[in-house]
């Protein structure tokens, strides 16, 4: 097949990126990656994780309260990894979408067990909300919402 020279330049021009364009690829699996290095990290107790993931301005939403990076890790995140080493938490598919440099993923949780010699019987959801870095996502906020399964 022989292209006329028009041809061959349109091509070029529609093909060719200009050395500043920035190309950014709509790839939720990265993102459905770096929540699952997360849950695992509070599971097996990694902090140094959990802490490089999470961005500097990044805030917590969870019962009611919204926390800092700082206040997050200095005071909640060890009791976060405690809880997960302590209760099952079955989570749900989680399902992510990518605009951009942004992305958000969510799922749905169950856990069911003991913390601290009291019942836990609870549902809940998770939304994070992470922004590309050139090492790859962070996280800029998390929400989690709960409340206790009804009983049968």
């Amino acid at each position: 097949m022989r292209l006329s020279l028009t041809s061959l330049v349109l091509v070029s021009a529609l093909t060719a990126s200009p050395a500043h364009a920035q190309v950014t690829v709509n790839d939720p699996a990265s993102v459905v990656a770096v929540v699952q290095q997360f849950h695992a990290a509070l599971k097996s107790g990694d902090s140094s994780i959990v802490t490089r993931l999470i961005s500097e301005d990044a805030v917590m939403l969870e019962a009611g309260t919204v926390e800092t990076r700082a206040i997050y890790t200095a005071n909640h995140l060890p009791a976060d990894i405690e809880f997960e080493q302590a209760v099952p938490v079955v989570r749900g598919p989680i399902r992510a979408a990518v605009v951009g440099d942004a992305a958000w993923a969510t799922c749905t949780y169950e856990m069911v067990g003991t913390f601290k010699g009291k019942p836990v019987n609870a549902i809940g959801t998770e939304l994070m909300v992470l922004s590309k870095v050139p090492d790859g996502w962070r996280v800029r906020a998390i929400s989690w919402t709960s409340r206790a399964i009804p009983p049968k």
